[in-house]
């Protein structure tokens, strides 16, 4: 005779079934519960606001070690530059690309009001040429979008289709999004200026760096924001200017 294992008897098998199918809803009902009351929606706003602050770092992270090094030549020619101002070195970058050909005509935007011609033309006296020429200054920008809102009127008065972006590495996020929101349809070529006192490279380490790099990217995100919800109308709005063209000038 064959010793073998007992068989379980079937009603057992179901008793265990039953046994862990309340256990895991006892679980749900238990991870739920913690949320119910006014106890557990401050719970639920605490989790949530953890969790928002580790998306936040993670993207801030991304952001910082995403900044450009070192500038990158344009691969080709185009239309025109556009010129972000902010930095001396921004407007002597952006005459080196005129005096290289990259580009037919240059935008610099956000320009102070009380600067004249001859103070930018002592700031690049190799290019002071080109002011004569080839430059167009803009004194009505007084912030990212204005620049934007310029640079789009600039664009469609010349009708261009491709546009260089002089900027600072670490505002060059932040210009593309709200550039591209302002005049889609335009090639952006970014052109970032790296400034030799803004250590991106090892950002951490300087506190200095790390609190501009920090504001930069809370001004980044609501910009993104901005452009997500454009294309978002322009798809839904097809045939109307999001956001609304401004008239031109007489």
């Amino acid at each position: 005779m064959q010793h073998g294992a007992m068989p379980c008897p079937e009603y057992l098998l179901n008793e265990s079934v039953n046994i862990d199918e309340n256990d895991n809803a006892e679980s749900e009902r238990e991870h739920f519960h913690r949320f119910r009351g006014p106890l557990g929606f401050v719970r639920l706003l605490f989790d949530g606001t953890i969790l928002l602050l580790v998306m936040l770092i993670i993207g801030f992270i991304v952001f910082a070690n995403g900044l450009a090094r070192e500038p990158k030549q344009p691969a080709h020619a185009t239309d025109g530059i556009t010129v972000l101002t902010g930095g001396v070195s921004r407007i002597d970058q952006a005459i080196k690309l005129m005096a290289k050909e990259q580009a037919r005509r240059m935008l610099i935007t956000g320009v102070n009001r009380e600067t004249t011609l001859e103070q930018l033309k002592r700031l690049t006296p190799e290019g002071a040429q080109y002011f004569d020429c080839c430059v167009d200054i803009d004194k009505k920008a007084l912030n990212t979008i204005d620049n934007a809102r310029e640079t789009a009127r600039w664009v469609t008065e010349n009708d261009y289709g491709s546009v260089i972006v002089v900027t600072s590495n670490y505002h060059m996020p932040r210009a593309l999004a709200e550039l591209e929101r302002a005049m889609p349809g335009v090639t952006l070529v970014p052109y970032p200026v790296v400034d030799n006192n803004v250590e991106v490279a090892r950002w951490w380490e300087f506190p200095g760096t790390t609190k501009l790099l920090l504001s930069e990217y809370l001004k980044y995100l609501p910009a993104l924001g901005r452009l997500w919800a454009t294309n978002i109308a322009r798809v839904a709005l097809p045939g109307t200017s999001v956001p609304p063209a401004d008239e031109l000038e007489p």
